[in-house]
């Protein structure tokens, strides 16, 4: 049985460091990316560090961004009485291609998963809350995953804010149930967000 040499057997084991990606896909890219020429495969490495080292998550909303706070929290157009939660940075991004919303965002970075070890402390809860007791969010819209995982967490975070003068609301479910919002086409997250219902 043939070997790869030592610095093409490197190249694939990084590539098996991304999710959904297993030893035949690794490969794949590893060649794709030999047979390149050298300044764009250069091209691409520098993308990658500069994008790590230039990002970083808003103190705010915990976006993704290269100016803190993100261009969302100091946008003065979008409407502050609004704060759809999201599971991750990459979710922002997806709800904002379905144009249809206005407001501002929080990103959680995690959801409720004791099996995992990932409590409400693990997640960015306590910087919600304060936002919430600032006074001028009117509604939380629950876009967190439509699995266990997600709805455990809206429903925890509805329960959190019962005390506040603040209405919980959750995306509608034409999203698959145990899907991620990463894979939901436009049209599909457009019309969960307008048939969000109250938690």
């Amino acid at each position: 049985m043939a070997h790869h040499p030592e610095a093409l057997e490197q190249l694939i084991e990084a590539f098996r460091l991304f999710p959904g990606i297993g030893l035949k896909t690794a490969q794949r890219l590893s060649f794709y990316l030999l047979g390149r020429p050298r300044e764009e495969v250069v091209s691409i490495a520098r993308a990658m560090v500069e994008a790590k080292d230039r990002l970083r998550f808003c103190s705010n909303c915990g976006c993704l961004t290269e100016a803190d706070p993100c261009t969302f929290c100091t946008d003065p157009r979008r409407d502050r009485s609004l704060i759809c939660v999201v599971q991750e940075a990459r979710d922002v991004f997806i709800l904002e291609q379905t144009g249809q919303y206005r407001g501002l965002y929080h990103v959680l970075h995690g959801a409720l998963s004791p099996l995992d070890g990932i409590g409400p402390e693990e997640l960015h809860l306590e910087k919600l809350v304060r936002r919430v007791e600032e006074g001028e969010v009117k509604e939380l819209i629950m876009a967190t995953n439509p699995n266990v995982e997600g709805d455990a967490t809206a429903a925890y975070i509805a329960r959190l804010m019962k005390p506040y003068a603040v209405k919980v609301t959750r995306i509608a479910f034409g999203l698959p149930v145990g899907g991620d919002l990463e894979y939901t086409d436009e049209l599909t997250l457009g019309r969960a967000l307008e048939g969000r219902r109250e938690l």
